[in-house]
């Protein structure tokens, strides 16, 4: 987290696209905030993804950016869901400092199943599965990832287990979407999409003060530790919890006012906002290296009118290559 920190009245609003650390010292709380704007709407809309899904997609691009945006080191992190439901894969990663990207895939017609017969929400979607974090720190490291069930719950739920069960720190997670129709410079109708979220964690100086109950084992099971709940984390919770979808997506609410309005009898405190930008990791010559491991008969199955085409799945980018260019020198 950055040093400087400010008042809400000593500060201009970081807007879209920028990530707002926090602190409430009244409560032992740190977190992040961001509302998504253009940088998202520009993911989405180049796929043109039915809505249930770009919704869905939206708030894992939420989750990956408040949680990609805390590293301290030079890697990716990357949130990924895979399901036996209609929408079987989603993934979104951030590249440090300040670069994302993401992509869905589904079954279009298991999805039209699925809206006909009214069950889009997000549990229904990815069905069951695995919901996985991976942090890469490079070439000179061992990749570290954690794995949480998708049990039916939604993915602000989900996340917060990963937490618990992987880091043992308090915490709760709000994410949203949200579908706008508005007109654009010739007045004709468009779609845009916005997405919010909050990711709020109970650091107290004080270790044992973290300390939680056990996690519900499972029908039938009883929460018997005898732990309580700490006092300021309990009511930091409650009030991360009253925050509506709507807050978490509206411009005219944007992240400082939101912060204000859960924090500001416990004196929040933000700090310096991280833009995050739609960037994809793809390049010609990363694709031309792959394709240049290819045996000769691999390369003659990949062609397509004398040439070989390969679409990047993030950005939608096609490269294309001359079967020459990707012969080893002599």
């Amino acid at each position: 987290m950055a040093d400087t920190a400010a008042a809400l009245n000593e500060l201009h609003f970081a807007g879209d696209d920028h990530v707002v650390p926090f602190q409430v010292e009244g409560l032992d709380v740190r977190g992040r905030a961001v509302q998504l704007g253009p940088m998202l709407d520009a993911i989405l809309e180049r796929h043109h993804y039915p809505a249930p899904v770009a919704r869905l997609l939206a708030e894992v691009v939420v989750l990956t950016v408040l949680l990609g945006t805390s590293l301290k080191f030079e890697g990716k992190f990357t949130v990924q869901t895979k399901g036996d439901g209609p929408v079987d894969l989603l993934v979104a990663d951030f590249a440090t400092p300040e670069n994302v990207r993401a992509y869905a895939r589904f079954d279009q017609a298991l999805l039209d199943q699925a809206i006909a017969a009214g069950q889009t929400e997000p549990e229904q979607l990815l069905g069951k599965g695995v919901l996985a974090f991976t942090i890469d720190q490079g070439k000179f490291s061992q990749p570290y990832q954690g794995i949480v069930e998708l049990d039916g719950t939604s993915l602000e739920d989900i996340a917060g287990v990963y937490f618990r069960q992987s880091e043992q720190i308090p915490t709760r997670v709000r994410l949203a979407a949200a579908e706008l129709l508005d007109r654009d410079s010739s007045g004709k109708p468009r779609h845009r999409w916005r997405a919010g979220g909050l990711v709020a964690q109970f650091l107290p100086e004080a270790p044992e003060r973290m300390r939680q109950p056990d996690l519900h084992g499972g029908d039938g099971d009883e929460i018997a530790t005898g732990l309580k709940e700490d006092d300021a984390w309990a009511e930091a919770r409650a009030m991360v919890e009253t925050i509506d979808a709507d807050e978490l997506t509206d411009p005219l609410v944007g992240t400082e006012r939101l912060l204000y309005r859960l924090f500001h009898e416990r004196g929040v405190r933000v700090f310096e906002a991280k833009q995050v930008y739609d960037r994809c990791s793809c390049s010609r010559e990363k694709i031309g290296g792959v394709l240049k491991g290819f045996s000769a008969e691999e390369i003659e199955a990949s062609q397509e009118n004398g040439e070989i085409a390969v679409t990047c799945e993030f950005c939608s980018t096609t490269y294309r290559f001359e079967p020459a260019e990707l012969q080893p020198a002599e």
